[in-house]
């Protein structure tokens, strides 16, 4: 079901104009208006859910198969090096819209796109109390 006043509802259900790479009876796939690099596209569901935690297992399985499409097709039209696939969850971690989306962010090389992390250096003991944590 749609929630009435999310932006990506309207723009999955086709209220709101959009670039529409794709559609199914699903999924619509769009440009995003601020790309990271050419080409940077977001996969929306056409119902709502506010995240990874809401959308239900076959829903998100289905969205990374659309973004799997998607990517290919834009590594051979676009002509990619690579591709990252981002899916943030709550404030903490850089979502502003709270609607399940994917972003499919073609890279190429120089690109100048900066989407790691630093990593850091855990000991053996800290990654077995989170390790314990997790699976206890």
């Amino acid at each position: 079901m749609k929630k009435d006043n999310c932006i990506f509802c309207k723009i999955a259900n086709g209220e709101i104009p959009s670039r529409t790479v794709y559609e199914d009876e699903k999924f619509r796939v769009i440009l995003d208006m601020g790309p990271a690099t050419r080409g940077h596209a977001l996969v929306l569901p056409k119902e709502h859910f506010d995240d990874l935690y809401e959308i239900p297992a076959d829903w998100a399985a289905d969205a990374f198969k659309v973004g799997r499409q998607v990517a290919a097709s834009m590594k051979e039209k676009l002509g990619t090096d690579g591709i990252n696939l981002v899916q943030n969850n709550g404030e903490a971690a850089g979502q502003t819209v709270m609607h399940f989306h994917l972003h499919l962010i073609p890279r190429y090389r120089g690109d100048g796109a900066h989407i790691l992390w630093k990593p850091t250096s855990p000991s053996a003991e800290e990654l077995d109390a989170v390790l314990a944590q997790i699976i206890g």
